[in-house]
């Protein structure tokens, strides 16, 4: 705590070693908190006990979040030839090569299974050499080395001599001379075998994908993960990936191996992205309709006009503000479409207005008594909503970077609009307006006529007639009126409406978090999870499934705040269910999970899972 933009401090102590997360406050540079963090272990190192190595750095934030993941598995029909460690060895120089891409950040592997040079001592035979296991090993560690010795000189030249040698193969390790015995050489080979063999693996991690009965068959598989750089565009950097796992196909990936990709970020955003454009162009044609058909062609086609000059000058006002174009700000203008269209259209309604009084004043003249007529209540009303958006700004905590986007843009937008409004509105009438202007006659049918307010306005005399004819009927009006809004209110504490700050989001994938008591083997963990994935197997929106024991899979912004990364023990798993496209089923993933749920109930688990 006593380093600056600290907010909370976790920590985590075991008998082997102690883990603690600084959490740092919001906005704070992730390189200046590393680099505060660093400076101040630095500083104390002198108080570390005796044989305590130094602590290990490590930051994680948001763009270490992966966008992609690549889960590589063997074909059906070719799960018997192929290994974990077959696959990391292809997994690893797919890593290489997608490492070398532009703006790629951090990638690691998922339930991988290296490859591992293992020492076996005979303990009869150390005991004839009179050899402990610890001299073996002080041996082989000894003769692994090469250092620098020194430097000779001769005849001008200067030559560097390094002592010693790394070692390059088994024969080399075999051929090491431990000690003599009886005269005679002792050699690692004569009291060990050496052998090239695979990483006892602590891990399980499957890839279940469906067969034709309907249930799931495992392979084995191997994820890589993969996360952009801070300030890229996922859905171009997701499309770079995948046209360089198309160009390794068949080449660094076998063809009996098939890449799964389980992760696709830049898709998700992608669809989201023209989903929120849809619904941007969406609201712009049904205002310019409602404008044609309540006024006029004309007047709605200067609200076709002044609507994308608006978002035009609101976007380079989001430039100047530091903010991308992104779902929170494209949200932010669908948000505030229907409310900066107010300013034009009042000043187009008063134009007109002015325009059919036919009082001997110019077409100009009329259009700037107009104007000038509505300018002070517009910039009220235009205030106003600035006053009541600019609140969310303030917005503190996590919250605060995600939702500023909104009031900043929202706002612009509405003094946007408002300059729009006196200043290009008027213009554009004058270019495109008549003298009797859109719906004041009959002959534009739908609009205002001179006497009666045409189908609008004689709509509402007969609505409202009825309620002013009588005091007691206009009161009788607003108390009904209270009442309905008092019984809405109410619905918020009966909870027969639910409010929530954001809706759910239709994910393309899902998440079941396994936790055995401590002590149970990974055996058992993996175990449990595949009797979990067939629970599941009715559940026809399941695509596929990855299975994940004693380790975790590739974290996303939840895992990163929940610290799922370091889910690494035993008794630890959890499974990723891939959901098929959501344009291909009903139900969204909300639904689905509550079927999850209710399906895993049914699972037997230990006590204290």
């Amino acid at each position: 705590k006593s380093i600056n933009g600290v907010e909370h401090v976790y920590s985590q102590t075991r008998d082997d070693g102690t883990l603690v997360t600084a959490r740092f406050l919001v906005g704070t540079s992730a390189d200046a908190a590393i680099l505060r963090v660093h400076e101040k272990l630095r500083a104390n190192l002198d108080r570390l006990p005796t044989g305590i190595p130094e602590p290990l750095i490590v930051g994680r934030g948001i763009d270490d979040v992966a966008i992609m993941v690549l889960t590589l598995a063997p074909k059906p029909g070719a799960a018997d030839r192929w290994s974990a460690n077959d696959l990391t060895r292809v997994a690893r120089e797919m890593q290489v090569a997608i490492a070398r891409l532009d703006n790629i950040g951090l990638t690691y592997l998922v339930g991988q299974q290296p490859e591992e040079i293992r020492v076996e001592p005979d303990p009869e035979l150390l005991a004839r050499a009179g050899l402990t296991l610890q001299a073996l090993a002080g041996k082989v560690e000894a003769a692994n080395r090469a250092f620098a010795a020194a430097t000779v000189r001769d005849r001008n030249r200067q030559i560097g001599l390094v002592a010693g040698q790394t070692l390059t193969g088994l024969s080399e390790i075999g051929n090491l001379l431990v000690t003599t015995r009886d005269g005679r050489p002792v050699y690692v080979r004569d009291v060990a075998k050496v052998v090239l063999a695979t990483e006892t693996a602590e891990t399980r991690v499957g890839h279940l994908s469906r067969n034709a009965q309907g249930g799931f068959d495992r392979a084995p598989a191997v994820s890589l993960a993969i996360a952009k750089r801070a300030g890229a565009n996922a859905v171009t950097v997701a499309h770079d990936i995948l046209a360089a796992v198309k160009r390794l196909e068949g080449t660094v990936v076998p063809a009996e191996v098939a890449v799964h990709v389980t992760r696709d970020y830049g898709e998700t955003a992608n669809e989201k992205a023209n989903e929120l454009l849809f619904h941007l162009a969406l609201a712009t044609i049904s205002i310019v309709l409602l404008v044609w058909l309540a006024i006029g062609w004309r007047e709605a086609l200067v609200v076709a006009i002044v609507i994308p000059v608006t978002i035009l000058l609101t976007l380079f006002a989001a430039r100047i503000m530091g903010y991308t174009l992104n779902r929170v700000s494209l949200f932010a203008l669908i948000f505030s479409i229907g409310i900066l269209v107010d300013d034009a259209i009042v000043v187009i309604e008063n134009i007109a207005r002015h325009w059919a009084m036919k009082d001997g004043r110019s077409r100009t003249q009329a259009a700037i008594d107009a104007v000038g007529e509505v300018g002070n209540p517009t910039i009220v009303a235009t205030l106003t909503v600035v006053a009541a958006l600019l609140p969310m700004l303030f917005v503190s905590g996590m919250m605060g970077p995600y939702m500023s986007p909104i009031p900043s843009n929202a706002s612009a937008a509405m003094i946007f609009s408002f300059f729009v409004a006196v200043m290009v509105t008027p213009w554009l009438m004058l270019k495109f307006g008549k003298a009797h202007a859109g719906g004041h006659d009959a002959a534009h049918g739908g609009g205002h006529g001179e006497g009666d307010g045409g189908i609008l306005g004689r709509a509402y005399r007969w609505t409202a007639a009825p309620i002013l004819a009588s005091k007691g009927r206009a009161w009788m009006f607003l108390i009904l009126v209270g009442i309905a809004t008092l019984g809405s209110m109410a619905l918020f504490y009966t909870q027969h409406v639910t409010v929530k700050l954001l809706p759910f989001d239709n994910k393309p994938e899902l998440g079941v978090v396994l936790d055995l008591p401590r002590g149970a083997s990974v055996e058992d963990t993996d175990r449990l999870l595949q009797e979990m994935a067939a629970r599941l197997a009715g559940i026809s929106e399941i695509e596929s499934i990855q299975s994940h024991a004693g380790t975790a899979s590739p974290f996303n912004f939840n895992g990163l705040v929940r610290h799922s990364y370091l889910r690494s023990e035993p008794q630890m798993g959890d499974l990723q269910l891939n959901l098929v496209p959501k344009d291909k089923r009903k139900r969204a993933s909300h639904d689905i999970a509550l079927d999850v749920r209710e399906r895993l109930r049914a699972v037997a688990v230990p006590p204290r899972t």
